[in-house]
């Protein structure tokens, strides 16, 4: 029989469901070949937030919910030899490791080979002063800016390598999300660099996984429209793959979502520019030739994927200070809920401008004009609203200055009683914001700087 890899996806973004993985491991330990699990929880300004903690406290810089991911399933995966593959370690791998070591010994698990990979934090070999003066490709303009992070985009290649150590565990920080899976493939099959068919088929495997529960139902759902099964018991995705690079999408038997050619379909279509050139830095991937094909219920097989060379540049993210965000709420219901809270928001505009404030306040009032209406209120759209509701009324600015920020939290909090009649319900935060913007760089620049090294057991 050919070999089959078996690859999980525990989780998607940073706070995904934290049980996720142990259905995905009880899946894993009854399948047979290699086992793989993987958590992805890096976006771009997660890395940033958690390059900040490692700043104030060199031990810290990995996910936060590194705990809550990995504490349940250390014992299965052990006993069952399931590889775990993950970039929980965000800004700081090797304390991450050394996290996942101190969980082990207080359950008294043997330690574990833990591989880590590094080198995603250009900002260890390269000046500001170089990123600033790099051409963005999209984002913000880098100008005059305070750098918090820049992180460039490693590939399933060194993911692989850090594998071919013996690793039980390999955390990373910044790869592509697909290299979580087509690490394992490259190892585990040992296709070469101009196997590009393959690495693109693995890549787009490693895309369909990479946002956990999205290819099995959620996020998919729309009740009525796109209906989907037990959504509060989602199973999250598993993979069957060949050496061919061909692949089947399924998930764990007894587990609720719904993985079918529309969720597949849906999944492959995130955050793809060009389908015929879905750009990552082992491949340039292909997918105008790709067949969908449901084998079974919840099933569905991938095949003809195609590959070409891959980019002569890598993409590193780089996130600036962004100002503060001032977010403050206030409820206004029953007989004419919506003048009052439309007054309100109009007294904390005046003030606001009054004290010198120049920043675009946003101004939304919830059961009347939010989202779709972009913060404006069509004489259609009022007059089919009703004159006793409930109406929440949202204001929102950024600005440089802290002082700004929380000066708009105070005029709305005021407004308890200094405001139209039987507002309550406040709420509202100042939060640091960050901007983010993507440069390209030479590979020969990043190359002589990426390595791997084994984290042992204290």
């Amino acid at each position: 029989m050919s070999k089959i890899v078996h690859i999980g996806n525990g989780a998607g973004f940073s706070g995904d469901r934290f049980d996720a993985g142990q259905a995905l491991v009880q899946h894993l330990k009854s399948c047979d070949g290699p086992r793989y699990l993987m958590f992805e929880v890096l976006a771009e300004r997660t890395i940033a937030s958690a390059q900040r903690a490692k700043a104030v406290n060199p031990d810290a810089g990995f996910s936060p919910y590194l705990d809550h991911y990995v504490n349940d399933i250390l014992a299965d995966i052990q006993q069952a030899g399931i590889t775990l593959v993950s970039n929980l370690g965000a800004a700081n791998p090797e304390a991450a490791a050394r996290r996942v070591h101190e969980l082990a010994a207080e359950q008294g698990l043997k330690p574990f080979k833990i591989a880590v990979l590094t080198g995603d934090d250009v900002r260890e070999y390269l000046d500001d002063d170089a990123l600033l003066a790099a051409e963005t490709m999209e984002g913000t303009s880098l100008a005059g800016r305070t750098i918090c992070s820049a992180n460039v985009y490693l590939g399933g290649r060194h993911v692989a390598a850090a594998l071919a150590t013996g690793a039980d565990i390999v955390l990373v920080g910044r790869t592509t999300d697909s290299a979580l899976v087509l690490g394992p493939l490259i190892h585990e099959f040992g296709w070469a660099e101009d196997e590009l068919d393959k690495l693109a088929s693995g890549t787009i495997c490693g895309h369909l996984l990479e946002c956990g529960g999205q290819v099995s139902g959620t996020y998919f759902a729309d009740p009525g429209f796109k209906d989907v099964p037990d959504l509060a018991h989602a199973g999250f995705p598993v993979t069957e793959v060949t050496a061919d690079g061909s692949f089947v999408i399924t998930k764990p038997d007894a587990t609720g979502g719904l993985i079918s050619p529309a969720t597949v379909t849906e999944q492959l279509l995130y955050e793809m520019h060009d389908p015929s050139r879905y750009l990552v830095p082992d491949v340039t991937a292909d997918v105008t030739q790709m067949t969908i094909t449901q084998e079974a219920s919840n099933r569905i097989r991938v095949a003809g994927v195609k590959g070409s060379s891959p980019p002569e540049t890598l993409k590193i993210t780089v996130c600036v200070e962004g100002g503060w965000l001032a977010e403050a709420e206030m409820s206004y219901s029953g007989a004419n809920g919506l003048a009052r809270a439309e007054l309100a928001g109009d007294i904390v505009k005046t003030r606001m401008a009054e004290s010198g404030c120049n920043q675009e306040i946003r101004m939304d009032v919830f059961g009347a004009y939010s989202v779709l209406d972009g913060g404006i209120l069509t004489d259609e759209r009022r007059a089919s609203l009703r004159f006793d509701d409930d109406y929440r009324l949202r204001l929102s600015l950024v600005s440089e200055t802290r002082a700004t920020a929380q000066k708009l939290f105070d005029e709305l909090q005021s407004l308890y009683c200094s405001g139209p009649a039987a507002g309550g319900g406040f709420r509202g935060s100042v939060t640091e914001q960050m901007s983010s913007a993507s440069v390209l760089m030479p590979r020969d620049v990043v190359e002589p700087h990426v390595s791997i090294s084994d984290v042992p057991a204290g």
